[in-house]
């Protein structure tokens, strides 16, 4: 049975990194099961408490790069998705020892339609 306990480690790395970047935009935080890089010793994923910042709306894109820059994630090291007009750039790394997701959202740019012809 998992207690409340086992979310230590995930709120102690949250506080740390809002106290260490006070001056950044704030984050919508979600914390849940990651799946750890090490295995048990059965061999068994291994099932850790992670961390996600996610940033929407029109500052998503700046505040995800200040996030990142102040994280020291390699921009090499950004994924980027789409489906439809939604897209989004999301980044990996480890802060305290616990796994951090950073997620910034957006919505691409529609092709406009210039002129009309009858």
């Amino acid at each position: 049975m998992q207690t409340a306990s086992d979310l230590f480690n995930a709120a102690g790395a949250l506080m740390a990194a809002l106290h260490a970047h006070a001056d950044l935009p704030a984050p919508r935080v979600t914390s849940e099961h990651v799946v750890a890089p090490e295995r048990d010793t059965s061999g068994d994923l291994v099932l850790v408490w992670g961390l996600g910042f996610g940033f929407h709306r029109d500052t998503a894109l700046s505040d995800f790069e200040q996030w990142r820059q102040a994280l020291g994630i390699n921009p090499a090291a950004i994924d980027h998705a789409s489906t439809g007009p939604h897209a989004w750039l999301s980044a990996d790394t480890t802060y305290a020892g616990v796994p951090l997701t950073l997620t910034g959202y957006y919505t691409l740019a529609q092709p406009t339609t210039e002129g009309t012809s009858s």
